[in-house]
């Protein structure tokens, strides 16, 4: 809706902003919504039905319904709705649809176009349909404005925590013969071990372990190859104490002894 003219927004006589009873409830429509239905939740708990998916409602929920829709609704008596609808269509195709629903952040900004929607034809404003269908356009870019901005949030979230992971795989690659383990590697980038693993195996595609026994057999190869170390001095320098274990690591990421590479 981003490109939609706001002359081509078709109002609806669909419009309030309710306090909803305390038995109140929206039952399921015999036909689906038949237009778009821009639904806020300004305060009070219930739930959402919407295409046979739930939603929690809580205050700055938000949802876009769409022509075609199912749903329905209950709430709490004793946390009841308080909510704005308003109905609406387009005289033209449209792409860039808000999602579906979403919690608002900036709520204070679309509160303030709500507001000043249904006080438009409460007080028989005049311009009151052509300021309304720029309101309409004000909402959507709203909405769109905040998805894309949560997209680039979480965007710039998994750089950072692949860059976390990164770091971490660098450490463990210069240090190979230290004691690493998963708790002291999470903590370092501030991760609870779980899921530290979790991320780690979906970034370098190996376990923690596996990546931990390779770059110290990476290690080895190379301080067998140029520095003349024994294969004794290499595996306590790697902080081996078990030879035989030593070796048999060494040939399962090899397919060699690492007497052959003496």
């Amino acid at each position: 809706m981003l490109h939609i003219s706001p002359e081509h927004f078709v109002l609806k006589p669909y419009f309030a902003t309710i306090h909803c009873e305390p038995n109140w409830a929206w039952r399921k429509r015999k036909a689906p919504m038949p237009n778009y239905d821009l639904f806020y939740v300004w305060s009070g708990h219930g739930e959402m039905n919407l295409n046979g998916k739930r939603y929690a409602l809580r205050p700055h929920s938000c949802f876009l319904f769409r022509a075609g829709d199912v749903n329905d609704a209950t709430h709490r008596s004793d946390h009841p709705l308080v909510l704005t609808y308003i109905h609406f269509d387009l005289a033209e195709p449209a792409t860039q649809i808000p999602a579906p629903y979403r919690v608002i952040k900036d709520f204070i900004t679309l509160e303030t176009l709500l507001s000043r929607y249904v006080k438009l034809f409460l007080t028989q404003a005049y311009g009151a349909e052509v300021e309304a269908k720029l309101i309409l356009k004000q909402a959507m870019i709203h909405l769109l404005r905040e998805e894309q901005e949560n997209e680039t949030a979480q965007s710039d979230g998994k750089r950072k925590l692949d860059e976390a992971i990164l770091e971490v795989a660098n450490y463990v690659s210069v240090h190979p013969g230290f004691p690493h383990n998963v708790e002291h590697l999470a903590m370092r980038v501030n991760m609870s071990p779980k899921y530290f693993s979790q991320r780690f195996k979906e970034k370098m595609g190996q376990t923690l372990r596996s990546y931990i026994v390779e770059s110290r057999i990476r290690r080895a190869e190379h301080l067998l190859h140029f520095t003349g170390m024994s294969v004794t001095e290499t595996a306590y320098a790697l902080g081996y104490n078990d030879m035989h274990f030593f070796s048999r690591q060494f040939k399962q990421y090899t397919g060699r002894n690492p007497s052959e590479i003496r």
